[in-house]
Formats: C-alpha cells, sequence, structure tokens
C-alpha cells in the first residue's frame, strides 16, 4: 500500500521518522520518510534490516518506494524522491545500482509487469516512459492539465493509468503513447493512488479524501462502484487474490484500515462449472 505523505512514525537511529511513503512486496516492508529517510525489514527477520538517508537535500521527501524483479530475476527497490531523482537499490547490501535525474520533484514510478519499461510522473504536466535497463526515455506523455501523483500498470504489460492534480486519471497504451485512450475524472481532488487487481479485472483510484472508486475494466471502464467514506486516504491496495480492497484512513480521528470484500453473483450454471 502507498501511504501518501501522512504523519505515522518509526524508530531510526533513535529519532522519529515520519513516514511518507510505504510497500511490501516478496516478505520486504520499505518505508520513506519526509528527511530522505528510508527503512527496511524483512518480515521474516527480526529487527530493521537496513535505514539510511537518501538524500540531504533540502527538500529531500522519500515520495514513493517500490519493490519488482528486475530483467534477471534480482529483487530490486526503486524509489522517487523530491530531489528530482529515481534511484534504484539491490536488496543484498542495499547499495544504489542506478540514478535517473529528471528536471523536476518524481512523485511516482511504476515498473511493467514484463520489466521493460518505468513510467515516471512527478512536479510537471508531463511525464515519462523509460527503458528500466538503460534509463532512455522511450516516449513522453502528454494531456495532464497539472502535476501527477500515482501510476499503476495492468498485468497485461501494454496499458497503464496516470493519476493527476486536474482530478483526472488518464490511460495508455504502451504500443501507442501519442495521447490516452481514455480520462476518468474523479469529484474533488487529485489521484493520489491507483492499482489494477492481479487478475486486471478492476481498477481502483482513491482521490485525497472521501472517495474511492472502483472501475471494470473488462466494461471499459464505464462501470463504476464508488466508495463515500470520511476521512483522508493513505492510500489502497488489493489483496493478491483480488478479493479485498483495503483503505489507509489518516484522519486524527477516524483513523483506521478499513477492508471491502469482493462479492460474486453465482449462478446455478457457475456452479456447475
Amino acid at each position: 500500500m502507498q501511504a501518501q505523505r501522512r504523519t505515522s512514525n518509526w524508530q531510526y537511529m533513535g529519532r522519529q521518522v515520519q513516514i511518507s511513503t510505504m510497500c511490501v512486496k516478496n516478505n520486504l516492508l520499505v518505508a520513506g520518510g519526509f528527511q530522505g529517510e528510508m527503512v527496511c525489514k524483512f518480515l521474516d527477520r527480526p529487527g530493521v534490516s537496513h535505514c539510511s538517508t537518501i538524500t540531504y537535500d533540502a527538500n529531500a521527501i522519500t515520495n514513493a518506494v517500490e519493490i519488482y524483479e528486475d530483467i534477471s530475476g534480482a529483487t530490486r527497490l526503486m524509489t522517487s524522491n523530491n530531489d528530482a531523482v529515481v534511484r534504484v537499490f539491490d536488496i543484498e547490501r542495499f547499495e544504489v545500482q542506478q540514478k535517473l535525474n529528471f528536471p523536476w520533484p518524481v512523485n511516482h514510478t511504476s515498473v511493467s509487469p514484463d520489466n521493460r519499461f518505468v513510467v515516471v510522473v512527478g512536479d510537471s504536466v508531463e511525464g515519462y516512459v523509460m527503458e528500466s535497463h538503460s534509463g532512455k526515455t522511450f516516449a513522453t506523455l502528454r494531456g495532464h492539465l497539472d502535476f501527477s501523483f500515482a501510476s499503476a500498470w495492468h498485468p497485461d504489460g501494454y496499458v497503464f493509468a496516470t493519476g493527476n492534480q486536474d482530478t483526472s486519471c488518464r490511460l495508455w497504451d504502451v504500443r501507442n503513447l501519442s495521447s490516452s485512450f481514455a480520462v476518468l475524472k474523479g469529484h474533488i481532488g487529485a489521484i493520489r493512488s491507483l492499482r489494477f487487481t492481479s487478475d486486471g479485472r478492476f481498477l481502483a483510484m482513491a482521490e485525497p479524501a472521501d472517495f474511492v472508486h472502483i472501475l471494470d475494466v473488462y466494461q471499459d471502464y464505464r462501470r463504476c462502484q464508488e466508495i463515500d467514506i470520511f476521512g483522508e486516504i493513505a492510500g489502497i491496495s488489493f489483496s493478491p487474490d483480488t478479493e479485498a480492497l483495503f483503505i489507509g484512513v489518516a484522519d486524527r480521528t477516524y483513523g483506521s484500515l478499513l477492508e471491502y470484500n469482493r462479492c460474486h453473483a453465482n449462478t446455478y450454471h457457475d456452479m456447475l462449472s
């Protein structure tokens, strides 16, 4: 789950880390902080596995972290920071393997399922699709009207989504990036978190507060369920089996983790098949 710029704390080198983002995958939990910190813990081992300050830049927020497997199958960790740098770490020694520099603060990255491409968005009306191995720009994304905060790949490896402060989510196909092929609208705020289910059936998009939208991919994103809650939304995540949606609420009074279960309309014919 991505926790976008919230106020949870973690102990790091004798001081409190204000957590800005978090990711869990392959038994590894990684949290980023407002002062450029990165704290890593393997869930099957005691204690913190690694903690460091990624950057000492004056505007050093760690905006997003992502855990993924590269082309060789090795697990990597990617961080996006306000110092306009994307860093790729190995998880054996937590050393920087690759650095990508950009002309604006980077708010989010997403690696494609086949590990060929990386979507990079930030404080710009444009975004980039990069070649993950070489770091070269494959395409420039144009169409949003403001800064972008979120991105996510569909499991098919062709379609991805970007969420923007212009209250829209745009859908793109990597086979034709001249323009987005669809625009999905929120209600009152930026689209701050995006998630596809692992089966590719649904896309969830969260606004900063109150609204989470779940769209049916198989219905060309026209069918939508809207969850209207109270409070700031820290992040959203589907369970690996797609049966549950989790919503983090960061409100000081009503802070909680909400779980919504997927309903199935089973027919007699489904039971026989």
